[in-house]
């Protein structure tokens, strides 16, 4: 498995591809690129296929967040994640804030996230 910590390189095109093995949708190439852009992006690549990926948006110094981390479900079980969230640790610039599925919560216990205050969701349609 590479690694990569803050990849430039990944492109729309992959990250949709990727994106859609895990949260199927419709996907548009331009804004998910400007997405891509925005954020570091750690990612996890088994020979050259994306397998993994953890986003982080921060002001680099109060405040930042993981936007998702996301591991495809046939590599899932690995320590993927794991490495992911340890990478994350390790390189982002602020406290980081997320929210967590119900079902992921004891994941990020075992990797040393601390549960924090609860999380409120303000949608907008796309």
């Amino acid at each position: 498995m590479e690694y990569k910590v803050d990849d430039k390189a990944l492109q729309a095109a992959e990250f949709i591809e990727f994106v859609n093995g895990v949260w199927p949708g419709e996907y548009d190439p331009v804004k998910t690129q400007e997405a891509l852009s925005r954020t570091m992006n750690i990612t996890a690549y088994d020979g050259d296929r994306l397998v993994g990926c953890l986003r982080i948006l921060s002001d680099g110094y109060f405040f930042g967040t993981i936007t998702e981390m996301l591991v495809l479900p046939d590599h899932q079980g690995r320590g993927i994640g794991s490495r992911l969230l340890a990478l994350a640790r390790e390189h982002t610039p602020s406290m980081l804030y997320f929210g967590a599925q119900p079902d992921k919560e004891a994941f990020y216990e075992k990797n040393g996230c601390r549960k924090g205050f609860q999380a409120y969701v303000i949608e907008k349609k796309r």
